[in-house]
């Protein structure tokens, strides 16, 4: 399956996050390796540093063989790219469902960008390396 991307202008939502706990997720729901410090929650950056951290929202079903490719294929973005600029939650829908209305999530796994503005989705297993960096706009679009 291709990768889509999907951007939406929306004013920061004050939402509670479910985070999942599982084999590639820390204590704390974070993927190891993502950031835990130093960001201002009302900009999205760090209070010392001028580049901004990622917020990212991995939207799954379960121990999915999609579900799990995409997690694995975001790690390895992230620490290839991202090198410590990103928190990274993962959200398991079948655990708590309420939580996909949040996002306007509509298939998964779906990735969000919530911060920095503007939010940005990209959906499906993030196979696509350069696709998902100009979704998340860390890279300018192919020619």
């Amino acid at each position: 399956m291709g990768t889509r991307v999907k951007s939406k202008t929306a004013k920061p939502q004050d939402t509670k996050t479910g985070m999942v706990k599982d084999a590639l997720a820390g204590k704390d729901g974070l993927a190891s390796g993502a950031s835990k410090g130093g960001l201002d929650h009302k900009d999205g950056v760090r209070a010392k540093n001028t580049q901004p951290i990622l917020e990212l929202r991995l939207y799954v079903a379960g121990q999915t063989p999609k579900s799990l490719i995409a997690l694995r294929n975001l790690k390895k973005i992230c620490e290839e790219h991202l090198q410590g600029r990103y928190r990274l939650h993962v959200i398991d829908l079948v655990k708590t469902p309420q939580l996909a209305q949040n996002d306007q999530i509509l298939a998964i796994p779906t990735l969000v960008r919530n911060l920095p503005h503007p939010i940005r989705k990209i959906i499906g297993d993030l196979s696509d390396t350069q696709r998902v960096l100009v979704g998340l706009n860390l890279r300018a679009g192919a020619k």
